[in-house]
């Protein structure tokens, strides 16, 4: 079947653009003619035929980041003129495509704008669309110049997918108007690769081996979420793990901006560190608030509890917004425990900021780990870090809320009771002792509980999230077979 996937960003680094080169791939994988119109010019994925539409340089996004060779505007900031370029460039380059390879037979449009209204205007037939959370919540909500666009694609897909019951909730609760959208949403989480996320290959006596009773895959990862098989080139080596009884390694994968709350992560990991003396964590990421970050590890090196609240106080401003303090790292700030401040010095150089990796480098960075912690403040459309952190029997600690709570909701049900508790925790007051409490726990649990857990959470990952039932799903939604697809609960 001829197939049309429109996301119009790159297909590296953010959750959506990891979907959307994963789909083109599993989809093609399943024998499919696959389009993809975006707007990455370095990728290559085989079996899809990627075109880039002339968007006259100016990109919109909806967090704003640099992107070499685009002029980058929030959608806020776009003048109406602007926008209307916008739309036309991209409407007018789907309807080139249907008119030189024919009709599509499905069609799917990421994000809830701009587009759904994109394939509504081109006229391509029935489509569905992709919430993915970032647009509904960083831009339609907040500034309701966009809900005509957001109402006018979500009226013409046939069918809605949302990764979350938050997601659906939060969709329905923005476009009132749209009458029977909750009747046409469904659930469409993302997906694992499998292939590259998968536990260390380590027998269960730490000798090399075969990983918790599974081999190797045969081919290659994504190459980053670039989307080049590798079957010719051999994998890089991986990380290194630590040996055992040596530093247990903490991670966090994701934006470096205010809303994914890694300073509720490097808040508590003083008491982590004190529990765990060679525990050491690993942040990657980038974004505009790594300044705002390094200033209050710099403070918690020193002790510094007054310069730590002073980055708690100035919180949004450090991201290049007004001031509005971090409250719930202000309020633990204000009230330590006994002796956080001896413990905040006792943990300077255990913690590293790698900067930006590439899904690949993901891939081996975390099988080495004993955790991950996803604490976003903010809502998540799905928790995909923590599945593939559970895909490579990694322990993910996620933030009890919106699509991050359904993910680790999932992994609770298959786990043993001691390990139930761990996989989530209450964003608000007492969310820093939390997540130190959450981690020590783990970690002192006795090694033969946690490789039980481990082969738990590597089991339940890759029944529940596999890219091909993922592209299944959309072959579904785009047809408009709705009975196929379980609605959001």
């Amino acid at each position: 079947m001829r197939v049309l996937l429109f996301h119009g960003y790159m297909l590296r680094g953010t959750g959506s653009n990891i979907y959307t080169a994963n789909l083109a791939r599993a989809l093609a994988h399943l024998g499919h003619q696959v389009h993809l119109l975006c707007q990455d010019r370095q990728v290559r994925i085989e079996g899809v035929e990627i075109h880039n539409p002339d968007i006259h340089g100016l990109l919109p996004v909806y967090v704003k980041d640099p992107y070499e060779g685009f002029e980058v505007k929030a959608f806020p900031e776009l003048s109406d003129p602007e926008l209307d370029r916008y739309l036309d460039a991209n409407v007018s380059a789907v309807r080139r495509l249907a008119d030189a390879v024919g009709r599509f037979d499905a069609a799917l449009a990421g994000h809830l704008i701009t587009g759904p209204a994109v394939l509504a205007r081109a006229e391509i037939g029935d489509f569905a669309a992709k919430v993915h959370g970032s647009a509904l919540e960083y831009t339609v909500k907040p500034h309701p110049r966009f809900l005509p666009y957001a109402e006018e694609g979500m009226r013409a897909a046939s069918c809605v997918l949302v990764g979350s019951r938050h997601t659906a909730e939060s969709l329905w609760t923005a476009l009132p108007n749209v009458a029977d959208l909750p009747d046409k949403t469904r659930l469409g989480p993302p997906g694992v690769d499998t292939e590259a996320f998968r536990p260390r290959v380590l027998s269960r006596g730490g000798v090399p081996g075969a990983a918790l009773g599974f081999s190797p895959a045969a081919g290659g990862p994504l190459d980053g979420g670039r989307g080049e098989k590798q079957d010719a080139a051999p994998r890089r080596a991986p990380l290194p793990t630590p040996p055992a009884g040596e530093a247990s390694r903490v991670v966090f994968v994701g934006k470096l901006i205010v809303s994914k709350g890694v300073d509720l992560l490097i808040a508590a990991w003083p008491l982590v560190k004190q529990r765990n003396p060679e525990a050491a964590l690993q942040i990657a990421g980038y974004g505009a608030y790594e300044g705002g970050l390094r200033r209050l590890l710099a403070a918690l090196d020193r002790g510094d509890l007054d310069e730590a609240r002073e980055v708690a106080g100035l919180g949004w401003a450090l991201e290049g917004g007004s001031a509005e303090p971090l409250s719930i790292l202000s309020a633990f700030l204000d009230d330590p425990p006994e002796g956080y401040a001896d413990a905040a010095r006792s943990m300077a150089g255990s913690v590293e900021l790698v900067g930006r990796l590439e899904h690949d480098e993901v891939a081996e960075l975390l099988p080495g780990a004993e955790a991950l912690v996803m604490p976003s403040t903010f809502p998540e459309a799905f928790g995909m870090v923590a599945a593939e952190a559970a895909a490579c029997g990694v322990l993910p600690v996620s933030a009890g809320h919106s699509g991050m709570r359904e993910v680790s909701r999932q992994l609770a049900a298959a786990l043993p009771d001691e390990v139930a508790g761990l996989v989530s925790f209450p964003v608000g007051p007492g969310a820093v002792e939390a997540i130190a409490d959450h981690l020590n726990r783990w970690l002192a649990l006795p090694e033969g509980e946690r490789s039980a857990a481990r082969e738990r959470l590597v089991e339940t990952a890759r029944r529940l999230w596999s890219w091909e039932g993922v592209a299944r799903g959309v072959m579904a939604a785009s047809a408009g077979r709705r009975g196929e697809l379980p609605a959001p609960e």
